[in-house]
């Protein structure tokens, strides 16, 4: 049995610790709920851009704008989301897994892959990935993504699929269901138009209804790179909220499973202090005993 000294010592540095881990719960919270309500508020516009851009695809105006062109995939850009910190619990390894899961089929079907790495985690484990070409990495953005970085992640992926670069775009990200529940998976960016379920009447309504100025070409030219956009960006946010829930989910844990041990070791340490009483006691009616 360690000596009361050394239990004592386990003891604060496991308190320490215990207090450090409760800090930063008490930040992943606070920017957990800024990220929730971002994600939570621009959910509704992303949700009414997948189903413009699915009905407008259906319908035949886009057959001659790029950006709705579909062809087979021999060339694909994947826009892989991560953290740039860990201790946040799964989230990372789970978005590594989509990420390798997504590589390993697509080199079953010969299909060439480029990737775009957003989060400093995701950025080192791609670059020591084999056969894997990286043509950028963005760390560091912020918990709103707008801006140049934003700008150019989905600038690149545009160009690229406009000129013919790659045939698809995918996003592999961790969509965030609720502060409990959060899910890593794969979106297709591009072509656009991806066929949605759950489509409201009242917007095929609208866009039946709508007459195009000064001609289809051109409103599709500036609205279909806007609604792309915005299901880019959904993905980021959904992502950031992601990784600050399971982040306080991660930090929680830890700090219950500090107050255990330290209750632990108290328990151990009162223990091992009345055993040395309980002998010093001993040895004094011994003495006392030898001394009669």
């Amino acid at each position: 049995m360690a000596s009361t000294q050394q239990l004592k010592s386990r003891i604060r540095s496991v308190k320490s610790t215990k207090q450090i881990t409760k800090a930063m719960q008490m930040v992943a919270a606070s920017k957990m709920r800024r990220a929730q309500d971002a994600t939570k508020g621009s959910a509704p516009y992303a949700a009414a851009a997948d189903e413009i851009l699915a009905y407008l695809s259906n319908q035949g105006v886009t057959d001659d704008y790029p950006l709705f062109e579909k062809r087979p995939i021999r060339r694909r850009l994947i826009i892989a989301v991560a953290a740039d910190k860990g201790l946040a619990g799964a989230y990372n390894s789970n978005v590594l897994k989509a990420y390798v899961g997504l590589l390993q089929r697509d080199e079953q079907r010969k299909v060439e892959t480029v990737t775009i790495a957003v989060g400093r985690k995701m950025s080192q484990f791609a670059s020591r990935l084999k056969d894997v070409t990286v043509i950028g990495s963005y760390n560091d953005i912020a918990d709103h993504p707008q801006g140049a970085t934003f700008q150019a992640i989905l600038s690149t992926a545009c160009d690229m699929f406009r000129n013919k670069e790659v045939d698809a775009v995918s996003v592999v990200y961790t969509k965030f269901v609720s502060s409990m529940t959060q899910a890593a998976g794969i979106m297709r960016l591009l072509p656009a138009g991806t066929p949605v379920a759950s489509m409201h009447d009242d917007v095929g309504n609208l866009v039946t209804d709508s007459r195009y100025e000064p001609s289809p070409a051109v409103v599709l030219d500036a609205v279909a790179y806007r609604l792309v956009g915005a299901r880019l960006y959904q993905a980021l946010l959904d992502a950031r909220a992601s990784e600050h829930s399971m982040r306080m989910l991660a930090m929680k844990n830890a700090t219950d499973n500090a107050t255990d041990l330290a209750d632990d070791l108290t328990l151990v340490m009162n223990k091992a202090r009345q055993g040395a009483i309980t002998q010093e006691l001993s040895e004094i009616t011994a003495g006392v005993e030898a001394m009669k």
